[in-house]
């Protein structure tokens, strides 16, 4: 069963929200909070699988609550989803460096939204390669922090660089797999291995450091 904690400052949005994910067998809703600051309580409370998060709430905003999930120990196996009306913006981005797995637009149609539901409980990043695609185009133009991870990158293999270099570019375990020709457990061996390393909590924040710290250089931008 996947434990949902749903997180927006808008009643009706969570109404809609839950009773999509009510009608679901293997989705339960534990917790409904107003404010990113309640959502944190309760987070801890009921340590939910998957906290879907609007960006922008009053008394603590989405990134904030991202930001104090992902730094407690104690909710380690919380992924948190970001929702939010504005597409790829700074927010967004702020938010996958904050420690969440994803993004949804609000907007989505509700077969895609379930889908993401289920693949963020996987432990999978929300970043499909046209979004991962723009993303990098709009945000990631240059290094940031190369010294900061200088020490996890010299530890990294060569297959598992490999391995980071087609997580960045949106590739899902058995993609890689079969660019590697390897089988897809050896694929998410070394993905594992990369972020055990590099300190990162999910494979969103793997591609966040991949491109910041330079292990992946940004193509050149495009339109899709």
């Amino acid at each position: 069963m996947i434990r949902v904690l749903l997180v927006d400052d808008q009643p009706l949005l969570r109404s809609g929200f839950r009773a999509l994910l009510d009608l679901e067998d293997d989705i339960e809703v534990v917790a409904e909070a107003g404010d990113g600051r309640e959502g944190l309580a309760l987070a801890r409370e009921h340590l939910p699988d998957i906290a879907l998060l609007d960006i922008r709430m009053p008394v603590l905003d989405g990134i904030e609550a991202t930001r104090r999930i992902a730094a407690d120990p104690a909710l380690a196996r919380v992924h948190v989803v970001i929702l939010t009306n504005y597409g790829l913006d700074e927010y967004v981005f702020d938010a996958l460096r904050a420690g969440a797995a994803g993004f949804l637009v609000k907007d989505i149609v509700p077969e895609d939204f379930l889908h993401a539901v289920r693949v963020a409980a996987r432990g999978d990043a929300l970043l499909a390669p046209s979004i991962t695609r723009k993303l990098i185009n709009r945000y990631v133009t240059q290094p940031l922090h190369p010294g900061a991870l200088g020490a996890g990158l010299a530890e990294l293999t060569n297959r598992e660089r490999e391995a980071v270099a087609l997580v960045a570019q949106g590739l899902s375990n058995d993609q890689i797999a079969d660019r590697m020709v390897i089988t897809p457990m050896t694929a998410k061996t070394h993905i594992n291995r990369a972020m055990t390393k590099l300190h990162a909590r999910d494979r969103a924040q793997l591609v966040v450091l991949a491109y910041e710290s330079g292990l992946v250089t940004p193509r050149p931008r495009d339109s899709g």
